[in-house]
């Protein structure tokens, strides 16, 4: 019953956009295609997204800022000492991640990136995903990547994982039995629950998102989807989850970053 329900939702009339044509089931949306979701919210919260002094997000990000130009406990050097102008920018650098790393020959997100460096570099514990620490720091550094095209590397190394997140994307799972391609690619722009549906792309991330009333990463969002179609939801931090993040960097290719965001 709650899965045919959950049907009616998806299939209901009312799109306010033509629907892209049907799609062979091992493809991604093609480039003339592709949407932010910034472009299926109502109006409001898209003003709310532009205006930095009223997007919530900027109470992390703010925080962020502090935390890159703090000397940490250990005595070690600040992020913002070693990361300058003209030494390991981050302008642009979040538009990048995932991202394969050599040094622990595994695929590490921006979360996995700043805590590394703080083991690394600070001789500081990792901090917990969705601690208001590594929110915040995420959310800064990612702020300084607004307007940059999203670009991922999924050749060599990181191509396995790519191929592990496409993967996960048009698997079906969970007690309805939905993969995510059939919201995000076959039925975008459609009406579920008073929402459109989106493309699903992660170029907002980490946002703030209305429903939570919080600030929180991709992964956070990604197990809602998984809880969504009552599908159990993956460890922060998996290597699958991290393998999706880069499936998606991929499909938004081109995409402005976003992040602070904002999503229903």
């Amino acid at each position: 019953m709650i899965r045919s329900v959950l049907f009616t939702l998806i299939f209901l009339p009312g799109c306010s956009q033509p629907l892209p044509p049907a799609m062979a089931s091992d493809s991604a949306l093609a480039p003339s295609e592709i949407r932010s979701g910034l472009t299926f919210l109502q109006p409001e919260t898209q003003a709310l997204q532009a205006d930095d002094f009223s997007n919530p997000s900027y109470l992390w990000v703010d925080h962020g800022a502090e935390l890159f130009s703090r000397t940490p406990p250990s005595g070690g050097e600040a992020c913002a000492t070693c990361h300058t102008a003209t030494n390991h920018p981050q302008e642009g650098a979040a538009a990048h991640y995932p991202a394969y790393d050599e040094a622990s020959k595994s695929l590490v997100n921006l979360e996995g990136r700043i805590n590394l460096c703080r083991e690394r570099h600070q001789s500081l514990p990792p901090l917990a995903y969705e601690s208001e620490d590594l929110l915040a720091l995420t959310g800064y550094v990612a702020s300084l990547s607004r307007g940059v095209p999203v670009s991922v590397s999924i050749e060599g190394q990181a191509a396995p994982y790519y191929e592990m997140g496409r993967a996960y994307f048009f698997q079906r799972k969970g007690q309805l039995n939905l993969a995510c391609s059939q919201c995000h690619n076959e039925h975008w722009g459609r009406q579920l629950r008073g929402d459109t549906i989106s493309q699903g792309h992660g170029n907002a991330f980490p946002a703030y998102r209305l429903e939570w009333q919080a600030f929180g990463s991709l992964q956070r969002r990604l197990r809602d989807c998984d809880a969504g179609i009552r599908a159990e939801p993956l460890d922060y931090g998996s290597e699958l989850y991290t393998a999706v993040e880069l499936y998606l960097g991929s499909r938004a290719s081109g995409l402005p970053m976003e992040s602070p965001g904002v999503r229903r």
